[in-house]
């Protein structure tokens, strides 16, 4: 059994002590964990929130996935169970978000596509000054339509993410520019893996953080990186990393903040409020999540990603039977 340091002094038991304890000598009801059990399915999810951990009767929510290795088990405090289920609320808002995206990107952009397509034939045509203003006036604003719907759709769905291993920090760095009277702080941690991303989604989230960061911060901001060890994302049971950006400008306001992540929610003036939408999807698409906290003089988006190797490791196995196969191939032909 492994177990982080956080489940070890929750469940007051060292990982040493912990190994070869059964699930219903740690969490209690005995009844709850059994009907657990039998509804997970390999490479599935169960979960519950009628346990207690047996030795301090603390009330948790569990959390159970059933991987090639064996169990993989989350359990969150009662205290921090809205958090959990502010997450998952987003990530449901995310995803009704993305279907509504993909729809639009049916119905309207081809009709919007020929309505363009013959105002630009009109706009070419012999027209009087006061018919070609009107054109004009058409093509201006279909163009803004269209304008309009391709911000919407980067918060839709993406099939085709291509995954490929890569460094973090070089992203990061790729987004940050020099701004006038802002300086900008790096807490890099070097022994951050590669990791399988998406790099152009995710340098657009990048991008979304800088850019919210750059319009707040007063004069400072600091990008951070580091291992999450505590924190375990859902469908995932390697290890954790976290991306910080932090600016010493105002507190976002409280009505905003449950809301933040929202399409079309924003607190500025100007601002479309599709940024931070965009970072929610985005992290959706690689399994991890993005979190706020604010106070006075200082505000923080984190980033939880997951850190995947298993691609490679797929493609490796994969090469490595295929070579086998033909290996076999080659010496029955010899053997007929």
């Amino acid at each position: 059994m492994q177990a982080n340091v956080y489940a070890q002094e929750a469940l007051g038991n060292s990982e040493k002590r912990l190994a070869g304890k059964s699930l219903d000598e740690l969490f209690t009801p005995k009844a709850e964990i059994t009907k657990l059990l039998d509804r997970l399915t390999p490479y599935g999810s169960v979960s519950s929130n009628q346990i207690c951990i047996r030795s301090s009767n603390l009330p948790i929510s569990l959390h159970l996935n059933l991987y090639d290795h064996g169990i993989t088990a989350l359990f969150v405090p009662e205290a921090r169970r809205s958090e959990v289920e502010q997450h998952a609320k987003r990530h449901e808002m995310a995803e009704a978000v993305a279907r509504i995206a993909l729809e639009m990107a049916h119905e309207v952009k081809n009709p919007l596509a020929a309505l363009r397509g013959a105002s630009q034939w009109l706009s070419e045509q012999e027209l009087s000054t006061s018919n070609k203003e009107a054109v004009v006036q058409i093509l201006t604003g279909v163009d803004r339509i269209r304008d309009r719907i391709d911000s919407f759709l980067q918060v839709g769905p993406h099939a085709s993410v291509q995954m490929t291993m890569t460094n973090i920090h070089s992203l990061i760095q790729s987004v940050i520019c020099h701004q006038e009277n802002i300086h900008v702080n790096r807490s890099f941690d070097p022994s951050l893996p590669d990791t399988l991303l998406h790099a152009a989604r995710f340098t657009q989230a990048l991008e979304n953080l800088w850019q919210n960061a750059v319009e707040a911060a007063d004069s400072k901001i600091e990008w951070q990186t580091r291992m999450a060890p505590l924190v375990h994302l859902p469908g995932h049971d390697g290890q954790v990393m976290e991306i910080s950006i932090t600016n010493d400008g105002a507190m976002i306001p409280l009505e905003l903040r449950d809301r933040l992540f929202e399409p079309y929610v924003t607190g500025k003036q100007r601002g479309s409020g599709l940024g931070l939408a965009l970072v929610e999807r985005v992290m959706l698409e690689h399994g991890g999540r993005v979190s706020v906290e604010s106070g006075k003089g200082r505000t923080t988006m984190t980033l939880h990603l997951p850190i995947r190797v298993e691609l490679i490791r797929t493609e490796e196995i994969k090469t490595e039977q295929i070579k086998t196969e033909k290996d076999a191939e080659y010496r029955e032909d010899k053997t007929a």
